[in-house]
């Protein structure tokens, strides 16, 4: 798997370290459909990511969803790739669940995101849950506000910071 904007293939990626990234962005205008990867993303204090249609002042401003489990996903014979889980970051290194919610995390440079929620209820099985019997997001995917803003890269580095 590779990002369109990371320019890393997933071998070279495993023998680094295990620093935790920021391997995808994605949006998109309407709710309930696959996302578009983006190289760059501007997120907004108590917003979400600008022109994403989740954005808004609720608690699920950002959602994120580790590289591993997507490739959980591609195991089981799907055709998957980045934001096609809705989700609007995709990290590596990282056990998003294993967060507990109200801890915070370090995007690049200036973002950080305060966990709000530990996966979602799915009201409607999706396309997904049909193809695969099963669907990461409402169990590994986890969701954020916005404490601080600023602009986000594919390959920035994530840090937890409490």
């Amino acid at each position: 798997m590779r990002s369109k904007y990371d320019g890393q293939p997933d071998e070279r990626a495993q023998l680094q370290t295990n620093a935790m990234k920021l391997v995808s962005i994605a949006i998109s205008t309407k709710k309930g459909t696959r996302k578009k990867q983006v190289p760059t993303a501007q997120l907004l204090e108590n917003n979400g990511i600008k022109g994403d249609a989740h954005a808004g002042p609720w608690h699920r401003q950002v959602s994120l969803l580790a590289m591993e489990d997507i490739q959980s996903m591609q195991a089981k014979g799907l055709d998957v790739d980045f934001g096609d889980f809705a989700e609007n970051i995709a990290t590596r290194g990282i056990d998003l669940p294993s967060l507990p919610i109200g801890s915070r995390i370090k995007l690049g440079d200036t973002v950080v995101l305060e966990i709000t929620q530990i996966g979602k209820e799915c009201h409607t099985k999706c396309a997904i849950y049909h193809q695969a019997g099963d669907c990461v997001m409402p169990k590994r995917g986890i969701f954020a506000r916005v404490i601080t803003g600023g602009k986000i890269s594919c390959g920035d580095n994530i840090q937890i910071l409490d």
